[in-house]
This record gives C-alpha cells, structure tokens and sequence, in this order.
C-alpha cells in the first residue's frame, strides 16, 4: 500500500498525522517488513472511528501492520520511557494530514533524547550487547540474521541514533554502501521466501545470490562478511565515543608508547614530528605499541597512516619484521589493532596476498571465522605459548600464515608452503628461518590429523611423523600451532582429548628424535581396577562420567556405545583398560586401552575420538592361542633373566589380542572398564540403573542395539537444502606395518561407529585399533584393521569387499 493510497484514506483531516516510524520511518521497508505507524491527533473524539478507517484496508491488504493512535505528548511520554519507542521515533517520516504534528513530535522525541544522552545511551548500548549475545556476529556466522546480528543493520540503527544526539558522527560512506548492500540482501531475501525472516539460510543463499547478481553464495557470503565487518567496526569506533562522553571528565593523559606513537586519551595517536612517509615502519610500530599497551589506534591516526605510509622495501628491514612479530604477541588486543589497519587497506599494502584471503568465507559449522579472521586469531592465541617453543617468531608468523593458501585451489598446505617461503623472504627472514617456516606452514596439520586419526603405540606412526619433522625445534612450533590452531577454528575443533592426544604424539616423538625410546602407556587406574570387581557388566555415573566395567568380549566397544546411543547421550571423552586379573604385579598390567573423546559429542551416538589398542602381559601369546597364562616352569628352571624376552613377546602378543577382542577371540578372564565422557543430547543426566540394565541385556542377547538404531536412523533425516556429499572409505597400506588402516569419511548419524564395527565383523576382519572423530557434522573415523591371521589386508577381493560393507552402511 504506498504513501498516496494512505494519504487517500486519511483524507483531510485537521488535527490529524499520519507518521511512518522505525524502518518505515527511514524508507527501508522490504516486503516482508511491518508498515509501523503512528496515527497522532490533537484530542479528536473521533479518533478511534478514523483510526479503523486506516487499518482495516490495511489488514485487508494482507500487509503486517505495528501501529498505535497517541497525541504528541502521550507519545513524547512514551519515548521518554520506553527505548525501542525513543529510537523508532527519533526516525519519525510525516506521511499525510498534519505536517505540524509530525514536526512537533519529532522535534521534542530529539530534544528530550539529547538532553538525557548520559542516561539513554548506556541503556542503547546494552541493550546492543544483549542483542549481539542472542544472534553473534554476522560476518562470521553460516547462517546469519541480517538486522539482529553484531554488524547488521541494528547497528547502523544505533549510529544513527548515537548521531542525533549530537554525540557521534554519523555513518560513514563506506558504512552508508555497507547498509545498502546488506539492505539490498534482506530485501532480495523476502522477495525469494515470500516471508518477512531476515536470517539468510544456506538454501536460500544461491538464490540470493543469483538475483543479486553475484556468483555464488560464496561470494554472497563474501560480500555480507566485508559489510557487516565494516559495521562493527564502525560500532566499535562510535561506542568508544559514547563512552567518553558518558564518563566523567578526568585528566588528559598524554604518553610515549613508542617511536613517534604516544597514547592520549585512551587511544594511540602519532606523535609531533612523526612521519608516516620518511618512516615506512611507523605503522608498524604504532601497530605493535597500540597492542601491547591494550589500547585502539585513534581514528583519525589510522586515516592518516592510511594516506601517508611508504612502501616498505623488499625485503623488510629487522625492525619492520620485529614490530610485526611484537604486534602478534601481544595476544587478543592484537585482533582490534589489525582490523583497524584492515578496515584501512593497510595490511593488504603490507601483505598482498593477504587479498586472497581476505572476508573469505568457510562455509564450515566447525570454523569460527573466516580465513583471515581465523589466521589473526589462531597468532592471538599463539601468543600464549610463545614461553614454550625456542622460536616465538617462527610460532606468530607461522600462525599468521599457516592457512594462506586457502585463497589459492588445490591443498591449502602446500600452497600455503609455497607462498609462506616467498613471504618468509619478503619478511626478511634468513635461508634457514625460512625452510622451517615453510615447513611450519606445510606441515601444521601433521600432529592435529595424526594424533586422532593414528595408532600412537604404532612404531610407523611415531617414525613417520618424526622423519617429516626431522628437527625438534619444528616440531615444538607445530605442536603449539596445533593448540593456537584449533582454539582459533572453533569448540567444536578442539577440546580436553584433542590437547592431550596431540601433546602425547609430540612427547613420542621428541623422543625420537632425541634418540630415545617413546614412552610406555601408563596401565589401569586404582579407580578403574576397584570398579571392575563388580564384573558383570556394572555401570557409574558421576556427572557427566560415565564408567561401564564388563567382561571383555568380542564388539564390546560397539555395544557400550550403542547403549549409550540408546539413551540419546552424546560423548565427549572417555578410556577404558582391558588386563587379565592374574597378570604379574611387576609387569605392565595394561593389555589393551580405548580412548574415545570428541570435540562436542555425536548426537544419539558414539561420536567422539574413540582409540582400541592392546599391549601388556593380560593379552594372548602366540604360544597360548587359548589366551591363558603360561604356567611355572615345574622343575623351577625358569630365571629372571627371561623377563624381558617374555615382556617383548607379550608386547607382539598383545596387538594380536587386540584384534581377538574386536573380531571375536577373547579371553573369559580379561576385564574392561570403559570411562565415557558423556552429556546428554538434551534433558536430565542419564539413569545409572536403567544404563547397567541395557548393558547387562546387550551382554546377555536380549536387547537388540541393531534393530533400535535402525528405528531411529529411518526417522533422521538431514537438513533440507544441506548437500550431504557421499562418503569415502579408503584403505592405506604405508600408515602401518601391523595393520591395513582404514579411513572412513561420512554425514556422522546415530550409531555410525556402531555399524561400522558391525560391517567390519560380519566381513571377519579384526580392528586392532580405532580413531573416531567429527568435525561439525562429518565422522571422519580411522581404523586399524588385520585379517583372521593377524595380518594386514592382502586379498585384493576382501578389501573391495570390506570397502563395499562400510560403504552400505554409512550411505
């Protein structure tokens, strides 16, 4: 209905206005949006009659219509009290009748919000925060809302309002094409739903990005993430404002920082003299100052580095890659100081190909940010351990530049090798320092993939990673790449299990490297041997820990986390041991060990980082294929001496009896206690009771974990509009010289872990160890695999075989 047809129903009215209010007010009105009016009038008796004489042709109309019928005082009152009144107000648009009313109003709504600015704008701002807690931040987010969210137009809302209190200026140009753009987005948005939603969901993003003319949602995305970033940034800068205008006046501050940077006034600023043109440097420095000191560079000092900063030469001189290195290590108050050189097209003058990468969306649930987000982030959270590693420089810059090659095609790892060597140059870094920043770069998801997608008790593993390392001082970097790293991608990337499997790889293979043996897996806790003397099949929960004790059998993995699965409780981390009660106190009591621990938990299921292994004199030895204990020597004659040719043997015994456990041999008199870290998918904590008596019912065959699963899977459906791309499973032969590995790559559902062991079982073939992990919505799970004999898979039909079963059921 447009402004004419309104105008016509209001008729001539004296003493009446029509006012647009809110978007309405500002001329954003999409198609989906509410017409909010305002029906004002000076003390008309018939009010009400002409107010229904409005809205029901509006009703009619099918349009959503917010509207109230107040005289200029009641609603001057009203915006007095009332934020959300004040600030749809302050945009009040005369429409028909009266304009002197709609003067009126407007002119007391700005004069009152002016006076009492100290009062408002704190409420405003909180007001804003609450709001960005509920939606987060737009230009890091798959799925955002596009005026709710941190950097949409809520925002741009807020400066405005900020501005007509004379407090702030108002949106920028870069701010203003901002809004547009994203103004452009929702109203594409409602036109493709027929709805009034502003959150761009990803079915709808190729369409959107279609009519808008753009590539793809890629760069839908792309160019949402860059709006919505210059926003906040904007945000920040006025709400810096607010806040000094809202604090009490104190002394000026005035300090030296640096060289030609001093601080005045809680911000960085340039100092008489300095000389951004004659100083190419300079913008590092007051970079790195504004930093370390936790301040923000002023404003109009970035504009003015902007216009004036000369190119560095090539390569960089010392003291340009050591304000780098110190800006990184300041920590997290280095993430506003580089976006604000960003916002300014500093860095990308700084680092070119910093273009490639730049507003670059994932498109990941497990990723936070974006590329460049995440690479300043993951250098922040470097910081942190720059105590730790010989070379803090190699650490920040390798942060800053292990995921560069995501702006180019092919492998982001060696691309990014590629590119990091180049700039490792340019930066100024010598021969050496750049081979191992290369290496830094190529090689900063060796640990993470490895640690949770390989048997670490594998001498291949600890060998292979150590040779690809080859130098302890690389090795150390990378190990606290992995942590920055996966801090920085997200909760869902990195948790309790993740540190302590990536730590352990890299304390196997530092020894390696220092000519040392790798160290041996510590046995079962007092607390898990206390607990398995219940037998049976007992269960405990403490929390969100849960610990299942049971005689070791065949599938028992499997079993456990189906029951688990049953109960819809998703794990997070967990152990379990496995030892013949008669195992000799000197000896290594552990014979086999399951680690199972994820990043967030598997709805309904198994899903976490699961490892099986099996080591130790409790397992079965080649000389006793009934898996019991060598008896005394009758005559006495066995010596001391052969301890440690009967541990060897036990050690080779014990990966055999690892597989017999997964594929089906085990011994009556072996005990398991699995620990589970276990939450549950939505509700109250799992019953203990009700958990032990499933499980003894698996134990016994008289509960069916497959047909329940099954019931479940047919009801699960993935999202609509989500692809699902189709599942991987790959067999390697070089990760291991004991065992086939299996990798298999999969949409995790409920009980996926459960149906592969399941298919594996039914193709006689024996896990010797597993590695299960999910990142967002995808399993990628990793299996140690051997034939009847013990052998890796050799028969070229058994393997097409056992690939087609693991295949079918993760379809």
């Amino acid at each position: 209905m447009g402004l004419r047809e309104l105008a016509r129903l209001l008729g001539a009215e004296a003493h009446v206005a029509l006012v647009a209010v809110g978007s309405h007010g500002r001329e954003e009105l999409t198609p989906g949006g509410d017409l909010d009016l305002v029906l004002l009038h000076r003390d008309r008796p018939d009010v009400s009659a002409l107010a229904d004489r409005l809205w029901y042709p509006i009703w009619d109309s099918g349009r959503r219509l917010d509207h109230s019928v107040r005289t200029p005082e009641e609603a001057r009152a009203v915006a007095r009290e009332d934020l959300k009144a004040a600030l749809g107000l302050i945009s009040a648009r005369h429409l028909a009748g009266d304009p002197a009313l709609t003067r009126e109003l407007r002119e007391a709504v700005l004069t009152d919000w002016r006076a009492d600015a100290r009062r408002r704008l704190p409420e405003l701002r909180e007001m804003s925060r609450s709001r960005w807690s509920r939606y987060g931040e737009l230009a890091f987010l798959l799925e955002p809302d596009l005026k709710e969210s941190r950097g949409g137009l809520r925002d741009v809302h807020a400066i405005q309002a900020v501005a007509a209190a004379w407090v702030a200026p108002g949106p920028t140009d870069a701010v203003r094409t901002a809004h547009d753009l994203l103004l452009d987005v929702r109203h594409v948005l409602h036109e493709q739903t027929g709805r009034g939603g502003d959150r761009l969901v990803l079915q709808e993003q190729d369409a959107v990005a279609s009519a808008l003319g753009l590539l793809d949602a890629h760069a839908l995305l792309r160019a949402v993430a860059e709006a919505a970033r210059t926003i906040t940034y904007a945000t920040d800068q006025m709400w810096r404002t607010a806040a000094r205008f809202c604090s009490p006046p104190g002394r000026p501050v005035r300090r030296p920082l640096a060289d030609g940077v001093v601080e005045q006034d809680g911000e960085v600023v340039l100092a008489l003299g300095a000389d951004a043109r004659r100083d190419p440097v300079l913008v590092l420095r007051a970079a790195a100052a504004a930093a370390q000191a936790g301040l923000p560079l002023a404003t109009a000092t970035v504009e003015r580095l902007a216009a004036e900063t000369a190119p560095l030469p090539d390569p960089w001189p010392p003291a340009a890659r050591d304000a780098l290195v110190t800006l990184l290590g300041a920590g997290p108050p280095a993430v506003g100081v580089w976006e604000a050189l960003d916002q300014a097209g500093l860095i990308v003058r700084l680092l070119p190909d910093w273009e490639r990468v730049r507003n670059r969306p994932q498109r990941n649930p497990v990723h936070t940010y974006t590329v460049d987000r995440h690479l300043v982030e993951t250098a922040a959270r470097a910081a942190a351990h720059t105590r730790d590693v010989a070379r803090p420089d190699l650490l920040l810059v390798g942060a800053l530049l292990h995921d560069i090659g995501k702006g180019w095609p092919g492998d982001h790892s060696r691309t990014g090798a590629v590119m990091a060597r180049d700039l490792g140059r340019r930066l100024g870094f010598d021969a050496a320092d750049v081979r191992a920043l290369e290496s830094i770069v190529r090689h900063h998801l060796l640990l993470p993939e490895t640690a949770t997608r390989r048997d670490l008790d594998d001498p291949v593993t600890i060998e292979t990673v150590a040779r690809t390392v080859g130098d302890p001082v690389v090795l150390e970097t990378l190990a606290a790449l992995a942590i920055a790293d996966g801090q920085a991608t997200g909760p869902a990337a990195w948790g309790g299990w993740k540190a302590r499997m990536v730590a352990e790889l890299a304390r196997r293979v530092a020894a390696v490297l220092a000519g040392a043996p790798p160290p041996v897996t510590p046995g079962p806790t007092p607390e898990q041997l206390a607990l398995a003397r219940h037998g049976g099949g007992a269960v405990r929960v403490a929390g969100s820990r849960i610990t299942i004790a049971a005689p070791d059998r065949s599938g028992l993995l499997w079993q456990a986390a189906g029951v688990l699965a049953l109960h819809r409780l998703a794990v997070r981390g967990g152990r379990a041991v496995s030892w013949a009660p008669a195992a000799e106190p000197e000896t290594d009591r552990a014979s086999g060990r399951t680690e199972t621990d994820g990043p967030g938990g598997r709805a309904e299921s198994d899903r976490s980082c699961v490892r099986a292994e099996a080591d130790g004199p409790g397992a079965r030895t080649e000389a006793d294929p009934a898996g019991n204990r060598a008896e005394a020597d009758p005559a006495g004659r066995r010596a001391e001496a052969d301890l440690a040719g009967r541990r060897a043997e036990a050690d080779l015994a014990g990966r055999r009896a690892e597989g017999d456990r997964a594929g089906g041999r085990t011994t009556q008199a072996d005990t398991a206690v699995l620990e589970f870290i276990a939450v549950p998918e939505y509700g109250s904590g799992p019953d203990p009771a009700a958990l032990e008596a499933d499980l003894r019912r698996v134990l016994a065959g008289r509960l069916d974990v497959a047909a329940r699963l099954e019931r479940r899977a047919r009801s699960y459906r993935p999202r609509k509009g989500v692809p699902v791309p189709p599942p991987r499973v790959i067999l390697l032969d070089d990760a291991s010289n004991t065992a086939t590995v299996m990798e298999v790559r999969a949409h995790d559902r409920p009980g996926l872990l459960w149906r592969i062991g399941h298919a594996l079982g039914s193709c006689g073939v024996q896990v010797r160890a597993a590695r299960v992990e999910t990142l967002g919505a995808e399993a990628v799970d990793v299996f140690y695999v051997v034939d009847e004999e013990g052998r890796p898979l050799a028969d070229r039909d058994l393997r097409e075989t056992i690939r087609e079963a693991v295949l079918e059921v993760v379809r």
